[in-house]
């Protein structure tokens, strides 16, 4: 009998191990169960679908479908989210102050009229999954900010905040949503404007907007997504009427202008008609998506006095700089220029690619893509002679470059943007991008931006040393003096006498090591000075020295630089003031003069005091 009354132990274990699995562990412990119980009502705000305000003879019906919420009664709208979140919200928080119970209503038959809970004329219900039984709402009770309220299900009257009914009790108007679409700019792909100018088209290129109606353009980025925030961002200020009468008395029938944005793969799109103004800071306006004539404010009528030339990038040329890999300056019957990118750095590529000046190049990219024209001079390149555009005094070709074929490209050099200047008039050059059909002028300083002179575009970094690789040093201005490196690092005369300044040295050396220039003027022509240079500085870098470099320094150029050549470059470059005066500190201590003798030194000698002056 043991291992019956065993099992049966077992059974029982078993049983109470189940209820407290599938029972006890879904019921609330005491704090919760206090608080659900402290609440009107409790739901899970994520399943409902739906919320019906029934106030007397009108009734607003909410829904939610796709995750929108929509008016469907009394009228069929876009619905204001924010306003039905506020509904759940407070109903989510919404507590009992106090509660008259089902036994004390019966009690008194009276009781639910008194309170205008039998036939109430305001009432809320949820609809969804688990949503609780509708809601009927009473008048004011006697505690300054509350009001009488109970289930349907229950003749238990609660006494609650007012804040839930002041939330419903509303016109349906108010549950539309005042803005005027749920588009947002990120989503609009093209853009079509009708103004009393005529009829443009926008399209999304990538990252930016091209014009592609009346005359293909690049479009300015900023200034058309701003077009299209008046429209996204427009908050609607009355609720005129349905769209199926007549519009004639609201200027719609035949409206001034319109714009349709058009999200990706939507063909219809959503259009705003714009018409006649019923006050002066107001305009009707009809919205194709929702069906209606509403009022906006006067500002939207800012969209009919659009031009093309508005939207234009006034940009002179748009550079894809993470692709860019040549850059080639071919000045009309000069030596043609090619820069190519090295990571990070460039070089001069038509010149066996010696380091150029990366930071110029990096300035010349900057300037052009900041260029504005000054005014779009032709729309239809067509007398390219008239401009000089034929045969253009200085071109530039921006390329991406592959070394090895790939799926995508080719091996090579692939140019994808081209710029030609032609003739010069007044402040003005003509331009044109070679892709683009039209000629624009710019500013003709933007020449001087632009150096023509292979020279010009060499690293300004003049020696790349470190001081102590100089082994043999020799200065030159009024007289030649020449030391060299000593076996223990100090530096001894190899020609000259004195006391060696070992500071003066280093300071010397810490410059010309390390020498960069300001600029590279070009050529060196005798106007510099540098036939019969103010200083030359001769140096190994090797203890046979046979590594030799050379630096002359001439005339003072017109900035208040000097003009200097490196004699393993070719061309001059300018030196700065600093710079050259590191270079020509006195490398001999002054000798110190022994004082003559006085008779302030003689023995016995009497000084006499000298007088203070007199003011």
């Amino acid at each position: 009998m043991k291992w019956k009354t065993t099992l049966g132990l077992l059974i029982v274990t078993g049983a109470v191990f189940a209820y407290m699995w599938f029972v006890e562990r879904n019921v609330p412990d005491t704090e919760e169960a206090n608080r659900r119980a402290g609440k009107v009502v409790n739901f899970d705000r994520e399943k409902i679908d739906g919320v019906v305000i029934q106030n007397g003879d009108n009734k607003i019906d909410l829904r939610r479908r796709d995750k929108k919420w929509r008016l469907e009664t009394p009228i069929k709208d876009q619905a204001d989210s924010s306003a039905i979140d506020d509904i759940l919200s407070d109903l989510e928080n919404w507590q009992k102050d106090a509660t008259i119970s089902a036994k004390e209503i019966e009690a008194d038959k009276n009781k639910l009229t008194e309170f205008d809970l039998n036939k109430p004329k305001l009432k809320l219900k949820l609809i969804g999954p688990g949503a609780p039984p509708e809601i009927l709402f009473g008048k004011d009770s006697a505690l300054e900010g509350r009001i009488y309220v109970r289930l349907e299900n229950s003749k238990a009257v609660f006494i609650v905040p007012q804040s839930v009914k002041k939330e419903i009790d509303k016109k349906a108007e108010d549950f539309r949503d005042k803005k005027l679409t749920d588009l947002i700019m990120a989503q609009v792909q093209r853009v079509l404007l009708k103004t009393p100018a005529g009829e443009m088209e926008l399209q999304r290129q990538g990252d930016h907007w091209e014009i592609i109606k009346p005359l293909r353009a690049r479009g300015d980025d900023q200034k058309i997504d701003d077009l299209i925030a008046q429209v996204t961002t427009a908050h609607i200020q009355k609720f005129i009427a349905d769209d199926k009468g007549d519009l004639h008395q609201y200027g719609l029938a035949e409206p001034r202008g319109s714009i349709t944005l058009f999200a990706e793969n939507d063909k219809q799109g959503q259009a705003l008609q714009i018409g006649s103004e019923p006050e002066k800071d107001q305009t009707y306006v009809r919205f194709s998506s929702r069906g209606f004539v509403y009022t906006l404010p006067k500002k939207i009528e800012e969209l009919l006095n659009t031009k093309p030339n508005d939207l234009r990038d006034r940009h002179l040329v748009r550079i894809d700089t993470k692709v860019l890999d040549r850059l080639t300056i071919d000045p009309a019957g000069k030596q043609k220029i090619v820069l190519a990118r090295k990571v990070e750095d460039w070089t001069i590529a038509s010149k066996n690619n010696p380091a150029a000046n990366s930071s110029e190049v990096r300035r010349l990219l900057d300037t052009l893509q900041n260029e504005q024209v000054t005014r779009f001079v032709e729309d239809v390149a067509s007398n390219l002679p008239r401009y000089g555009l034929d045969k253009p005094q200085l071109q530039l070709t921006f390329s991406s470059f592959a070394s090895e074929n790939t799926a995508e490209t080719k091996a090579g050099e692939q140019a994808f943007a081209t710029l030609a200047f032609g003739k010069v008039e007044g402040d003005e050059v003509y331009a044109r991008v070679g892709d683009e059909p039209f000629v624009v002028g710019v500013r003709k300083n933007l020449l001087d931006h632009i150096f023509t002179d292979p020279l010009q575009w060499q690293d300004l970094a003049i020696f790349k040393f470190k001081p102590d690789q100089i082994h043999h040093l020799a200065v030159a201005m009024d007289r030649e003096i020449s030391l060299v490196r000593g076996a223990n690092n100090e530096w001894n005369w190899a020609k000259g006498d004195g006391p060696i300044n070992q500071t003066n040295v280093q300071s010397l050396l810490n410059t010309l090591s390390t020498l960069h220039g300001v600029r590279w003027t070009g050529a060196t022509v005798p106007q510099q000075g540098l036939e019969k240079p103010q200083l030359t500085i001769t140096f190994t870098t090797s203890p046979d020295d046979k590594a030799v470099h050379k630096l002359r320094v001439g005339a003072n150029a017109p900035d208040g630089t000097w003009f200097a050549k490196e004699d393993e470059r070719d061309g001059t470059f300018q030196l700065s003031t600093p710079d050259f005066n590191a270079l020509r500190l006195p490398l001999v201590n002054p000798t110190p003069t022994s004082p003559a003798p006085s008779a302030a030194g003689s023995p016995g000698a009497v000084t006499s005091p000298v007088p203070a002056p007199t003011r």
